[in-house]
């Protein structure tokens, strides 16, 4: 009988071909995850941010409003954002509203506030979607 021997060269490269594609794959996983969490990360902060800019139109109106009860509103920039600040008024009773802009995110908050007794009240803020 014929004894017949199968060339087995290069075995042990192939192995090391399909696990350096498998650290690779990992590694290329691995990346991706971090890349969109730091982007979601991002997204996050931005739109605190646009928050805490329309707070700030908030009380700057507040401070606006104490001093000229005809105070209307106005657009302010503050730091790279703008908030953007609109007063109604109906019988006393006004209605602020800010709405906080950086980038492409845009947060809106709103107040109410009313004349009694010689003193400017204010509710609660709120944010309106």
């Amino acid at each position: 009988m014929k004894n017949i021997n199968k060339p087995t060269k290069g075995q042990a490269l192939i192995i090391l071909l399909f696990f350096t594609l498998i650290a690779v794959t990992i590694c290329s996983a691995s990346v991706i995850i971090l890349i969109t969490n730091s982007l979601s990360g991002t997204k996050l902060q931005q739109g605190s941010i646009a928050y805490e800019i329309a707070k700030s139109g908030i009380e700057n109106a507040k401070l606006q409003l104490l001093r000229n009860p005809d105070y209307y509103g106005e657009t302010v920039t503050i730091g790279d954002g703008t908030a953007i600040i609109e007063v109604s008024s109906d019988n006393g009773i006004f209605t602020i509203t800010s709405s906080g802009k950086i980038g492409n995110y845009l947060r809106k908050t709103q107040i109410t506030a009313a004349y009694q007794n010689y003193e400017l009240t204010f509710s609660s803020i709120k944010e309106v979607y």
